[in-house]
């Protein structure tokens, strides 16, 4: 059976979402395993965020001058997986270090150029992003769970042939993708006039800072949860419970738009991750207000992504739309998680656990204030351009 585009793209955010699913919880207890320190880990599982800084950007100009955005999937996916084999070949810092480092450098041109591309195949209906988006979310689950529970009977060396597997099925899944034509050359003006105004660059800032204060969650959340004496199928259905509410969510984010302002929607989302984080860092040894926690991953990420996704949208034209998503890739997934994931890392030895998720709490009470100063209500209806 031939999926239409919307299945082919549903398939692919499942495929790549999996392989995070494998790789982010469990891959710095691999490196824990293998005797590396708290600072060590947290620079190895930075790198993603780091090469997010840059990388992307090249990616998406290469993309809206070409207008060859599956191209680009495709051989990038494929170099990924080609990167990811270092980690079979050495246990040592610096060739960990260079193999991760190209694995991002060519892992971060996928997501946002296949963004741009689900936008453009769901013109003029953008509120559908979040049905196909979700598949991504559900490929998380499969693989949070699936590898927590193999983890609890098997070396955790098994977690590298998993990921690598995944990085496999999400190359093939590539090679579906169609192109949207006629998408080339479409700038109609400069995006410098966009990112200039006040309310896109309080709302990158703010995504900055989101992201910045999930650091120390994809970094130590699964170490905190084992080091208080949680099994790793635990630590998997917390993570689970996580990617099910950001499901929900995406779900009801066309029902909630209509009723609910984009301002309110993100304020709502920093209020609760102020909260969420500081549940997670002072009252760990409380299972039930650990699972409230995870809950709230519904508005820390899902909500308050598919409320940035939404204005991005609105903001950039088609022909500016890899550029765009690209840019706010590289400044909240990129410099956000690069200093939130660096600061926690100096935090965990120095200061616990409990101090680590409170800075991360304060870092969303930034956000929170900047969207309050810098986003206005009205730009929930209005585009920018």
């Amino acid at each position: 059976m031939i999926f239409p585009p919307h299945g082919r793209l549903a398939v692919w955010y499942f495929w790549y979402f999996a392989f995070i699913g494998a790789f982010l919880p469990y891959f710095a207890l691999y490196l824990q395993s293998i005797g590396l320190s708290a600072g060590r880990i947290a620079v190895l599982m930075s790198l993603g965020q780091f090469m997010r800084l840059l990388a992307p950007l090249l990616w998406s100009w290469l993309a809206d001058s070409s207008g060859r955005r599956v191209r680009i999937v495709v051989a990038s996916s494929a170099a990924s997986l080609a990167s990811f084999s270092a980690v079979f070949l050495t246990q040592d810092f610096v060739g960990l270090l260079l193999g991760l480092a190209l694995l991002h450098f060519f892992w971060s041109a996928s997501l946002p150029l296949v963004e741009a591309l689900t936008l453009a195949h769901l013109a003029p209906n953008p509120e559908r992003y979040g049905r196909i988006r979700l598949w991504g979310s559900v490929g998380f689950i499969v693989t949070v769970l699936g590898v927590g529970l193999l983890l609890d009977f098997a070396p955790i060396s098994a977690q590298l042939w998993v990921s690598w597997a995944l990085l496999l099925g999400a190359t093939v899944s590539a090679l579906t993708l169609t192109e949207v034509n006629g998408v080339a050359g479409q700038v109609a003006g400069q995006i410098m006039d966009v990112l200039r105004q006040r309310k896109v660059l309080f709302l990158l800032a703010a995504g900055l800072f989101m992201n910045a204060a999930h650091g120390a969650l994809y970094v130590f959340y699964s170490i905190h949860l084992v080091a208080q004496g949680y099994g790793k199928t635990l630590v998997g259905l917390l993570w689970t419970l996580g990617v099910v509410a950001e499901i929900v969510v995406f779900l009801a984010m066309p029902r909630i738009a209509r009723w609910i302002s984009m301002r309110r929607i993100l304020l709502a989302c920093f209020i609760l991750a102020v909260l969420r984080f500081l549940v997670i860092g002072w009252a760990v040894e409380f299972v039930v207000l650990l699972f409230i926690a995870q809950l709230l991953h519904g508005a820390s990420f899902g909500a308050h992504h598919a409320a940035t996704m939404a204005a991005l949208n609105r903001w950039f034209v088609a022909g500016q739309q890899a550029r765009a998503q690209a840019l706010y890739g590289s400044v909240a997934y990129g410099a956000g998680g690069l200093g939130g994931a660096l600061l926690a890392g100096i935090l965990w030895d120095s200061a616990g656990a409990a101090i680590t998720f409170s800075a991360a709490s304060g870092l969303a009470l930034i956000g929170l204030i900047l969207v309050w100063r810098g986003v206005p209500a009205e730009s929930a209806r209005e585009p920018v351009r």
